[in-house]
């Protein structure tokens, strides 16, 4: 006989809890052994006993945290099947930002998958998302509503470009979530035909390097020297969301100033942020992407996790497809609940330090 689907995950305070596995996925707290989706910091937290999780997670998770950041760590390559106590593990491509994955958790003959954050959309700089068939579906509800519906990227990108040819002089400044979105963002310049240096804000560099190393193809990028600011006309400049609207952004010549985010297509949100620019380039799911993943993975159940979680199950329920809330805390909607850390000790180009935000 067949698992109950709440005999292999349930809902603790420190998130969702596997039983028979002894493991959390994505806590919000520390916990003893944590299986991690990816590493925006709403998900992959500091201060876990043991940690498992795509190398290249484990490897962003030490950049920003430090290589101390749990007790032990294990990889995990994706397809893989590894045992942790009376259940089978396997890690799957979730397309959001670069060593995303999906876990995909399986006892006789039950399986459920924890899709993290994801996308559908094409993203040179990680793997696409993967569908896997199962019992259960997991799924963020970021951008779950029907008025969401994101525009190709590259489109997206091409507004930057035309900017950039229509008015020369100016700076180009785009906030965008410093991982994640902000390589993506520079990849698809590249693709573009951009071949210009990008310049970066200081906070950006090491996770940017960290890309590179793993073979992102990003094009040359020079970090933002105060003195050189005023110089910077006609120039593309990324940095943090926060520092599109700070001290730091306001030396640079009649700067234009832009917006790489999902919520971006809410003009409120825009004119909000005093975004002249605004790009419209999200690394999650929009609502036509949401339900088509629902229906591919041909679960029979469907968890919805965070965001707009009532539209998406009022949507299950339409197609005949059992539904619920989790109404999980601690996650934020599009990189907005990361913290904002400094600039490296002694690069600060003046004004207060700037916030970084993931995805």
């Amino acid at each position: 006989m067949a698992p109950r689907p709440t005999d292999l995950l349930t809902l603790t305070r420190e998130g969702l809890y596997c039983p028979p596995g002894d493991f959390h996925i994505d806590p919000v707290r520390p916990v003893p052994r944590a299986l991690i989706t990816h590493g925006h910091a709403d998900h992959a937290r500091a201060g876990h006993g043991a940690v498992l999780a795509t190398p290249e997670t484990l490897r962003i998770m030490a950049v920003r945290y430090g290589e101390e950041f749990c007790r032990t760590r294990q990889e995990a390559r994706l397809g893989e099947a590894i045992r942790m106590g009376g259940v089978t593990v396997r890690f799957h491509p979730a397309g959001h930002v670069l060593g995303s994955a999906q876990v995909a958790i399986e006892q006789g003959g039950c399986r459920i998958v924890n899709s993290g954050d994801y996308k559908r959309a094409r993203d040179p700089t990680c793997l696409g998302f993967e569908v896997v068939p199962c019992d259960v579906f997991i799924t963020e509800a970021t951008f779950g509503l029907p008025v969401f519906r994101h525009p190709v990227a590259r489109d997206e990108v091409r507004k930057l470009l035309d900017s950039v040819r229509l008015f020369p002089e100016r700076t180009h400044i785009v906030g965008a979530y410093a991982l994640g979105k902000a390589q993506r963002v520079m990849a698809l310049l590249r693709e573009e035909g951009f071949s210009d240096p990008i310049y970066l804000h200081g906070a950006m560099e090491k996770l940017t390097d960290l890309y590179r190393r793993e073979g992102i193809p990003l094009g040359e990028t020079i970090k933002v020297v105060a003195a050189e600011r005023p110089k910077l006309g006609g120039r593309i400049v990324i940095c943090p969301p926060s520092a599109i609207q700070d001290l730091w952004s306001r030396k640079f010549p009649d700067p234009v100033t832009s917006f790489a985010s999902g919520w971006m297509q809410v003009r409120a949100r825009a004119r909000q942020k005093g975004v002249e620019l605004p790009l419209i380039v999200s690394d999650h799911s929009d609502w036509d992407d949401l339900c088509r993943t629902i229906r591919d993975t041909g679960a029979a159940e469907v968890w919805v996790t965070h965001g707009q979680e009532d539209a998406l199950v009022h949507w299950c329920g339409t197609q005949g497809i059992k539904a619920k809330p989790l109404h999980m805390l601690g996650y934020g909607d599009e990189g907005e609940a990361e913290p904002e850390p400094q600039e490296p000790a002694g690069t600060s180009t003046a004004g207060p330090p700037a916030a970084e935000s993931a995805a």
